[in-house]
């Protein structure tokens, strides 16, 4: 296989999306499998290691819960060391490198280094997650913005948000890591102005085959991610785009996907 754009000792952010191997780009593909070391995060499943090459070393470094492998100056070292060895390097992150994937910090320290480093985009848990509810983040006349945020505090710090722009009745809210704020993130935003009577959207493991596809209101949140483990990834959108439509809602109940409606 050519590599003209991956040459020895050069680095590529990669992203590995939602968890199906499927929904893989097709350059992405073709970069993990010409690497000679895989630095992955800890939602990064097997099936998408198994692309790997055969004799290239694969190296864990996922932040997941608390509970982090390597601490992200660590990681960059790491990442800068292998490419000053003459390796080719894959940093392979969930879902899309730049959204909350700590990318800055590992550009910076690659280009402070004299590493050619560069992006390979991936699909985001927020559009993984409304493609398995057959629903949009955005609707003409409704929802005419997006806002991508995380919930995901520092130990010992509150969440510390703009909830009254979050609040905006025209907006659809995407929440990452929110599973543990979601009481807070509801509480805020119905005290900002948002209708309790919003529609909610929680997906769990977005794309893998284990999904659980949850759906209610804006008042319901903390009790509808109660069931989910901390360790499960859990998608919390909230908005009118995302609002269920009846005969979806009857066709989604397949064996493979769990779905659960609380009105």
């Amino acid at each position: 296989m050519p590599h003209d754009d991956f040459p020895a000792g050069s680095v590529w952010l990669v992203g590995a999306g939602p968890g199906d191997p499927d929904l893989l780009t097709r350059k992405a593909e073709r970069l993990i499998a010409a690497a000679d070391v895989v630095f992955y995060d800890a939602l990064v499943g097997p099936c998408i290691l198994d692309l790997i090459a055969h004799g290239a070393e694969r190296i864990s470094v996922g932040k997941r819960s608390g509970r982090h492998s390597k601490d992200q100056r660590t990681i960059d070292a790491l990442i800068v060391a292998a490419a000053l060895a003459g390796k080719r390097v894959v940093r392979l992150k969930g879902g899309d490198p730049a959204i909350f994937g700590r990318t800055a910090e590992e550009v910076t320290a690659c280009r402070a280094a004299g590493v050619l480093v560069r992006i390979c985009p991936g699909i985001t848990a927020a559009s993984a997650a409304v493609a398995s509810a057959g629903t949009s983040l955005t609707l003409r006349g409704v929802a005419r913005r997006l806002t991508l945020v995380t919930a995901h505090a520092q130990a010992g710090t509150t969440l510390d948000l703009d909830w009254t722009a979050l609040a905006a009745s025209d907006s659809t809210l995407a929440i990452y890591m929110g599973r543990a704020a979601a009481a807070t993130v509801a509480q805020q935003l119905v005290a900002a102005g948002r209708s309790p009577d919003t529609p909610v959207l929680v997906v769990v493991n977005a794309s893998l085959p284990n999904e659980r596809i949850i759906r209610g209101r804006l008042s319901s949140l903390a009790f509808l991610v109660e069931a989910i483990s901390a360790h499960d990834p859990a998608m919390l959108i909230v908005g009118e785009a995302v609002e269920a439509d009846p005969a979806f809602a009857r066709a989604q109940c397949t064996p493979i996907r769990a779905g659960v409606t609380v009105a």
